[in-house]
């Protein structure tokens, strides 16, 4: 499975901090349970990956708009 392929598998996310200085991503669903823990250098560094995937996903939305019919 790519990046860019559907899935009908729901999941749930939780993000927070651990009690020894991680913050934790927190991945469950499909009888699957995964905690990832990442230094908080490494969760700013992730964050800013998210910023930037979801301004590329914005400007492909609105791209889109009004070209339908055409």
């Amino acid at each position: 499975m790519g990046i860019n392929d559907e899935s009908e598998i729901d999941a749930n996310l939780q993000i927070g901090p651990t009690s020894l200085g991680m913050v934790r991503l927190y991945v469950e669903g499909g009888g699957v349970e995964l905690p990832m823990d990442f230094e908080p250098e490494e969760a700013e560094e992730i964050a800013e990956e998210l910023r930037v995937a979801a301004a590329q996903a914005r400007a492909m939305a609105e791209g889109g708009k009004g070209k339908k019919g055409k």
